[in-house]
């Protein structure tokens, strides 16, 4: 599985799962989640992979209007944005389902993946989607929660009020 995730929302930009990973599959990865954002010049991290170190696909990035960036070797907390991702799809989706072809698999991750980025709260961005968060709409959501909790505190006041004048 090779996943493209926006660091800054934790969205999971296109995410493919082969039978095999060679460095033209990373670049058709990175060129399809790059179709799906033209304008945004991302910045690529990665693990020092067979595929991401050679000469042709630095060149592709080159091209391509990226830049890249290699994490320290047996160190995956560098990317620790990437990691938590592929161990949660890995815990909750492929293991317990035991997919038993790559169609299988495809779907239950497509499933896991909408779920993820349109309707999971994500603690790292202060529990809004990575979807809102992506399209911009996480202030109007803590502003909507803070509205929210005001007026119960509110309702609480009044309510400890009224026992009090009651008692």
């Amino acid at each position: 599985m090779c996943s493209v995730l926006d660091g800054y929302s934790r969205f999971i930009v296109h995410w493919e799962i082969r039978e095999a990973v060679k460095e033209s599959d990373v670049e058709i990865i990175l060129q399809r989640a790059r179709e799906k954002f033209p304008e945004a010049r991302p910045r690529i991290i990665s693990d020092n992979g067979l595929q991401v170190i050679v000469y042709d696909f630095k060149a592709f990035i080159r091209v391509a209007g990226m830049t890249y960036v290699c994490m320290s070797p047996y160190y995956p907390q560098s990317n620790g944005k990437i990691e938590p991702w592929h161990r949660t799809i890995k815990t909750t989706t492929i293991r317990p389902l035991s997919p038993e072809s790559l169609e299988e698999a495809r779907s239950a991750v497509r499933g896991f993946v909408q779920q993820y980025n349109d309707i999971h709260l994500h603690s790292a961005i202060g529990y809004v989607a990575p979807a809102d968060m992506l399209n911009g709409h996480q202030q109007a959501i803590w502003d909507e929660r803070d509205r929210r909790s005001e007026a119960a505190q509110e309702r609480r006041r009044k309510s400890r009020e009224e026992e009090r004048r009651a008692a």
